[in-house]
């Protein structure tokens, strides 16, 4: 018996943890402390306030990212999935009063962890290639191109798949954590005395002395620190909770820590900052150049990790029905995670090149970081409040005092980063803004046409059940109606395609199934996937039968392979070739109203663009591969 191979399982996760959830906030150490000491404020380079930026910089990471994240909010998992929509499924579930805002502010969030998906790229690769412009002022035109170079490689490979350099993410991750610790214990051992800055009184008295608004100044650039913290949480998932635990309190934590506190020491030592760079100007000279690579390798990891969440957030906003549909493509055969959609990889490529040719330097753009991240941050601590509350039977008093602590420091984090607005924090806004219009767009137009659906007038199953019994001709088919709602009972009314094709053919077809596709509140559905209710079934004369079938908002829908397995198995009376059924769709011809209002025309509007370039809700199913399709026209008034 082998009893290796779990325990080597565990540590392949806790690796690749490394790689995927920790790129993004350890590569921070790049620009993180240059915003500090160097960014809009004007701090003078005393010990004092030096151990109170370092202090507030460790106290940050200690109070967000290892107290909130890793020790409550990965409690909070929705069938052992995290994330933002996790967490808007799990609010679903509470009908309490203020939950619908909540979730509406958790839609927001997702609209803003786009925004940090078009940011991190960029910033990270520039960031990591201004270190050339430091070894040599040879490079320093050059700067861009080379990003924009990086960057172009980057999104031009996102279609073979992360699967085949996944592997080699951790080790380069794990190299880059193991070099940042080795040179900021350097610098402390030449000045140990950096280690005051574990005293929080230092950072209090930093910001005390420095003013209120200068405060909120640098505690916008302390933000940039923990930037990547949401990830932890959302690539719950993909590891489990216990590896990225470890993964963090073995490695990644004590490493920034190192480089955190070597690069106060640095300034400690009153030596040269070249181009206001703190990072690069304490690498030796002759690691300058492998350390670059290193970087720039660590940077891209750290951008993939933020690129594919973009495309795993895209893909649980669509099953959700608060997205367009949109093709998706499965980058490997057995991780239906993995997967790539292009229309969002070459929005998000455009996005980083705008932002590089616009901010042209990290430090410029670190001005628009910080505020997606505090948002959705800010987001999260309101949401486990009310799970802490109403799930984890929490009281009142340890709900206010541990989470509400949480609300108290990421308001003041994002209220710190509002003041980047017009400096470049307007971008991740703008982005968010749009998005969330999007989404609340898409949901308000689907609810319109499910609506009309519903409210069609159509017989109950039971009047069809005894129409059919006096019927002397069928058409000698199997017909699958798309429904629009569950029926489960012979009072049900019957769904409106099914009184259409009744009208329009004055037949029924031999065999009448209804398919109701359901996406629930859930990351996946492990049973039950399929409601089958039988209504009639009789030799020679067919049957009636409603299928509901259940999918979760990470589950990618083939209801062809479902169907197929029902016919197999007799639950449904369908032809084992699939070429020989007939489904019959609805398209829906939305019509302005006359007493449309402006903002409700422009929605409108906006709706039928967005249905246009969405794909039709059967193809999303896996449907029309093989099967024959009709369709009916159906023609709805709005307002």
């Amino acid at each position: 018996m082998n009893h290796g191979k779990p325990h080597s399982k565990f540590w392949l996760l806790c690796l690749g943890a490394l790689g995927v959830v920790y790129g993004d906030i350890g590569t921070s150490p790049l620009y993180a402390i240059n915003k500090i000491f160097f960014g809009s404020g004007e701090i003078k380079l005393t010990p004092e306030n030096i151990y109170g930026g370092i202090s507030l910089v460790i106290w940050a990471i200690i109070l967000v990212v290892s107290l909130k994240y890793l020790l409550f909010v990965l409690r909070a998992d929705n069938d052992g999935e995290g994330g933002v929509f996790a967490l808007y499924g799990l609010i679903n579930r509470f009908k309490k009063s203020g939950a619908k805002w909540l979730m509406i502010m958790l839609i927001f969030a997702s609209g803003l962890l786009f925004g940090d998906g078009v940011i991190t790229p960029a910033i990270s690769v520039l960031s990591a290639v201004e270190g050339l412009s430091i070894a040599t002022p040879f490079f320093e035109p050059y700067i861009i191109f080379i990003t924009i170079l990086v960057l172009t490689g980057l999104f031009a490979i996102q279609h073979k798949g992360t699967a085949k350099v996944g592997n080699i993410f951790g080790p380069i991750i794990m190299i880059w954590f193991f070099v940042i610790a080795a040179f900021g214990l350097q610098q402390i051992l030449l000045h140990p005395q950096i280690l005051n800055a574990f005293n929080p009184l230092y950072g209090i008295l930093f910001l005390q002395k420095i003013g209120w608004l200068e405060s909120l100044v640098i505690l916008g650039a302390v933000m940039l620190v923990i930037t990547g913290g949401e990830a932890l949480y959302a690539d719950m998932g993909h590891f489990g909770r216990r590896p990225i635990r470890l993964s963090w309190f073995y490695f990644v934590f004590p490493a920034l820590i190192l480089n955190y506190l070597g690069q106060g020491a640095y300034l400690l030592n009153g030596s040269h900052v070249a181009n206001g760079n703190i990072f690069y100007s304490m690498i030796p000279a002759a690691a300058l150049y492998p350390m670059v690579v290193l970087a720039t390798a660590a940077t891209v990891i750290a951008s993939q990790a933020l690129i594919s969440g973009a495309f795993s957030l895209t893909a649980q906003a669509i099953a959700l029905g608060l997205f367009p549909r949109m093709k998706i493509l499965h980058t490997h055969a057995t991780h239906a995670g993995q997967i790539y959609l292009p229309f969002i990889n070459w929005t998000l490529y455009a996005g980083c090149i705008i932002l590089v040719f616009a901010f042209r330097s990290s430090g410029n753009l670190a001005s628009a970081y910080g505020l997606a991240v505090s948002g959705v941050m800010f987001a999260t601590s309101l949401a486990m409040m009310v799970l802490a509350r109403f799930a984890w039977k929490w009281s009142v008093f340890k709900t206010a005092v541990i989470f509400g602590s949480f609300v108290l420091i990421d308001g003041i984090f994002l209220g710190a980063n509002t003041l980047k607005i017009l400096e470049g924090g307007f971008v991740p806004i703008a982005i968010g803004s749009g998005l969330f219009f999007i989404m609340m767009t898409w949901r308000w137009g689907r609810r319109i046409i499910h609506k009309e659906y519903v409210q069609e007038k159509t017989m109950t199953v039971a009047q069809l059940i005894e129409y059919k019994a006096k019927a002397e001709h069928f058409i000698d088919r199997s017909i699958v109606i798309m429904a629009h709602k569950m029926v489960k009972r012979p009072r049900d009314t019957i769904p409106a395609l099914t009184q259409f094709f009744t009208d329009r053919y004055g037949l029924l077809p031999k065999n009448l199934i209804f398919l109701n596709i359901i996406t629930k509140k859930v990351s996946h559905v492990r049973h039950d996937r399929c409601d089958i209710r039988v209504f009639q079934r009789e030799p020679g004369r067919g049957s009636i039968v409603s299928v509901t079938m259940q999918f979760g908002f990470m589950e990618n829908p083939n209801v062809e392979r479902v169907l197929e397995g029902l016919a197999a198995h007799h639950r449904v009376n369908l032809p084992s070739d699939p070429e020989n059924w007939l489904v019959h769709v609805s398209s829906e011809k939305l019509v302005p109203g006359k007493k449309l209002g402006f903002f409700k025309n422009l929605q409108l509007n906006l709706f039928l663009i967005l249905r246009r370039n969405s794909l039709p809700a059967y193809h999303y199913y896996g449907l029309g591969k093989e099967v024959n399709l009709s369709m009916e026209i159906m023609p709805i008034r709005v307002g």
